[in-house]
């Protein structure tokens, strides 16, 4: 069952080509809102907390602050709103699922970049 599945996605379903990115990196995702009959481009600039899934079924979690509240959107690699996803920064960062993002505040919230 799982080879006629993956043999499906492989055939009919179009992959989108982004580049490689992991948890703390700083990215912006830009994706098409349609409102009525109109579209817009719309972007979202945060940190990746986690990239879960392989494959077309792979989503990412990114957050970022707005204001002083936390906002988080998770978006499906494979969405055919997004339009391009830029990396910002990368992060050094020791896990895959950075979950005590969300409780760190001011100075504690930062996240030290990976040297090239």
């Amino acid at each position: 069952m799982e080879a006629l599945v993956k043999f499906v996605q492989d055939e009919f379903v179009t992959k989108n080509e982004f580049p490689e990115f992991g948890a703390g990196d700083t990215i912006t995702v830009y994706y098409e809102i349609r409102e009525g009959e109109k579209t817009r481009t719309q972007f979202f600039r945060g940190v990746v907390i986690q990239v879960k899934g392989t494959g077309l079924t792979q989503t990412f979690t990114i957050r970022k602050m707005s204001g002083t509240v936390g906002v988080e959107r998770i978006f499906p690699i494979n969405l055919p709103a997004l339009q391009k996803i830029e990396i910002n920064k990368k992060g050094s960062v020791r896990r895959k699922r950075i979950y005590y993002f969300r409780g760190l505040t001011g100075k504690k919230a930062r996240i030290k970049e990976k040297r090239m």
